[in-house]
């Protein structure tokens, strides 16, 4: 019996959490704490200082379902600025289309969207899902839905970004499994962004995009090319594992943060609540894994870089 199944409640959603968050948290005896503070800290509209917190920010990450059902995670960036909240219901994203990036057939007027604002020299960072708006060539507008911040744990802290100049950039290179090159990146990683979205009882899209850290080498890579990735103690909201038990699919993102190279993938997911093989992961209360199924290399895509962290990495992630 699944998760969802052994969980009456999770065929029953309250607001603002759907059955996939809920069958988590009931897993974990915590859906009744849950059902009381989510409505207290799960707002629909940007609080005054998120709306300050985003016009500072060099980049935004988006998480964008395809016309096919596949979601990705994927970046925009910007001078400070080219995010703004005119009022407390829109996000406005200045940033024209990039033909390159799979995310953008996702970026359409009516699409649900996942938002993550993240400072990784503070570790301060806002999640926003709503409604995308096209506003003309140079962007879109984002009615908000559902807006929450997120602890700063687990953000590696990077700063100084510096933007580079535009120049030809090779093709990306496409293909259905991790090759060489895919697995170096992401051996070497700290950062990730994950994308996953659920579907409603009622047709309406939820879509999330969040933030997993950790030293480099915390994901592991099999032989398979499947990834296991860890999941640690947390805020007990379960957006992301609560849409992949909810709907498999999801969507990552790897940056080489020096070289602007961006690994995109789809597949889908797998949410491990039990398993024996967290016992090998210190620190980790449960495992998901990753099989991709579409692999995008996109090198020099990213237009910002950092300098090498100034301070370790942290051994946990979320």
């Amino acid at each position: 019996m699944s998760v969802l199944e052994s969980h009456p409640a999770a065929s029953r959603p309250v607001s603002p959490w759907h059955p996939g968050e809920i069958a988590i948290q009931a897993h974990l005896g915590v859906a009744e704490r849950m059902a009381e503070l989510g409505p207290r800290v799960i707002r629909d509209h940007l609080i005054e200082q998120h709306r300050d917190f985003y016009r500072h920010l060099p980049f935004v990450v988006l998480g964008a379902v395809d016309p096919v059902g596949e979601v990705w995670a994927t970046l925009r960036t910007g001078a400070p600025g080219f995010l703004e909240a005119p009022d407390p219901l829109h996000l406005r994203v200045r940033s024209p289309a990039e033909p390159d990036d799979p995310a953008e057939a996702g970026l359409v007027d009516g699409a649900a969207i996942g938002l993550l604002g993240i400072d990784l020299a503070t570790r301060r960072r806002n999640r926003v899902n709503g409604t995308l708006r096209r506003t003309g060539p140079d962007g879109f507008a984002v009615r908000v839905e559902q807006s929450f911040g997120n602890c700063p744990q687990y953000i590696q802290v990077r700063t100084h970004p510096h933007p580079v100049a535009d120049s030809p950039r090779p093709a990306p290179h496409v293909s259905q499994g991790l090759d060489a090159q895919a697995r170096a990146v992401i051996a070497g990683a700290d950062t990730l962004f994950v994308a996953s979205y659920a579907e409603g009882a009622d047709g309406r899209r939820q879509v999330d995009v969040s933030h997993r850290g950790g030293p480099a080498g915390f994901v592991r890579v099999g032989g398979d090319g499947v990834l296991t990735v860890p999941d640690y103690s947390g805020n007990r909201f379960f957006n992301t594992l609560g849409n992949m038990l909810a709907n498999p699919r999801a969507g990552l993102a790897v940056i080489d943060f020096a070289t602007g190279d961006l690994l995109q993938m789809s597949g889908r997911a797998e949410v491990l609540l039990d398993s024996p093989e967290t016992a090998s992961v210190p620190g980790a209360e449960r495992l998901w894994r990753f099989a991709p199924r579409t692999v995008i290399r996109r090198p020099g895509a990213w237009p910002l870089r950092f300098d090498a962290p100034s301070v370790p990495a942290t051994a946990l992630s979320r």
